[in-house]
């Protein structure tokens, strides 16, 4: 995907977000280092990180647009486009492959009604293949947020989707 370079408007933020960044960069002698804490804070402020929050970013850290976007594109919890309010991370890789991630994908879209890469018309949930997540011994296993589910059947994966289903959506 291509990201733009040059971008003339940046983010602003509240005075409150703004001392949450001052005070993660203020952890760290070296501004650059301060990079994913300030990420994470500008992607849940806005949803994601757009082209105006990576040149506040770029302006913060004293970085170029293109040092975000090398960051920003290299991990899959960090998010440049819009993704749903539960974003399920599916990892793809030859562990989770071997013990039944194609089911599993195959299972969890079909439930949402969409494919890896969509989102819901909801906009609640959106369905990612992503490298190792590192629980390859409790393989197959997605991500959803920051929780790991790991070990998943069908019936696992049903009893998970169905706690973030209101009963209407249910199948």
């Amino acid at each position: 995907m291509s990201q733009p370079v040059d971008i003339a408007e940046a983010a602003s933020f509240s005075t409150e977000v703004e001392a949450e960044i001052d005070g993660h960069q203020a952890k760290y002698p070296v501004k650059r280092s301060a990079i994913l804490p300030l990420m994470f804070i500008v992607q849940r402020e806005r949803g994601y990180l757009d082209p105006p929050g990576v040149a506040y970013l770029a302006n913060r850290l004293g970085l170029r647009i293109t040092d975000i976007w090398e960051v920003a594109t290299f991990y899959s919890m960090l998010h440049t486009e819009p993704v749903g309010k539960y974003h399920i991370q599916i990892c793809k890789t030859l562990s989770c492959k071997i013990m039944g991630e194609p089911g599993i994908t195959e299972h969890v879209c079909k439930r949402l009604g969409i494919k890896p890469g969509e989102t819901t018309a909801d906009g609640k949930f959106t369905v990612s293949l992503v490298e190792c997540l590192g629980s390859c011994g409790t393989a197959p296993m997605f991500q959803i947020g920051f929780d790991y589910h790991e070990n998943l059947t069908v019936d696992k994966v049903d009893k998970i989707l169905d706690r973030y289903l209101k009963p209407e959506e249910q199948s």
